[in-house]
């Protein structure tokens, strides 16, 4: 009967050392969870549309030590919005823009950026186009773009 009550504690005590584990894995998982990317929205802009499709523009900044993807945009504004990126003068879209972990991600005139085709009405200068952003592992990001002049340019001011 010693033995087997020696066994029984021993069982315990193991059990106890192994929830403890558990338990410093949680805490250390949780943190681990609040070092996932943190995602935040500016200089967001889309010039004055002089057609039926315009650009959308704006950096996204990721403080956290994970990388994540723009994946897609929706908006009111279309149905038929892309993602693109120029390169060597051409412009192709894309499935995804890679957001790295503590960097950023432009969309800028001249660059990548965001397509809006088949525009359902035109937006003036002054008003704002409401847009969600969506990610491969952020929730969504609701974004208002200032509609500015149609040669609006950050770079050039």
């Amino acid at each position: 009967m010693t033995r087997r009550t020696t066994t029984l504690s021993a069982s315990a005590s193991a059990v106890a050392l192994a929830a403890a584990l558990a338990l410093t894995g949680c805490s250390s998982s949780s943190s681990d969870a609040k070092s996932g990317p943190e995602l935040k929205v500016s200089g967001a802009f889309m010039p004055q549309p002089v057609m039926d499709m315009a650009g959308g523009f704006l950096t996204i900044t990721n403080g956290g030590n994970t990388a994540d993807k723009l994946t897609s945009v929706t908006s009111s504004l279309s149905d038929d919005i892309t993602i693109h990126e120029s390169k060597n003068q051409k412009m192709q879209e894309v499935k995804s823009f890679d957001i790295p972990a503590n960097g950023e991600l432009k969309l800028e005139r001249g660059g990548s950026h965001i397509m809006f085709m088949e525009l359902k009405k035109q937006p003036k200068q002054g008003e704002k186009v409401g847009i969600e952003l969506h990610f491969e592992k952020s929730a969504p990001i609701k974004v208002e773009l200032p509609v500015e002049a149609p040669n609006h340019n950050p770079k050039q001011h």
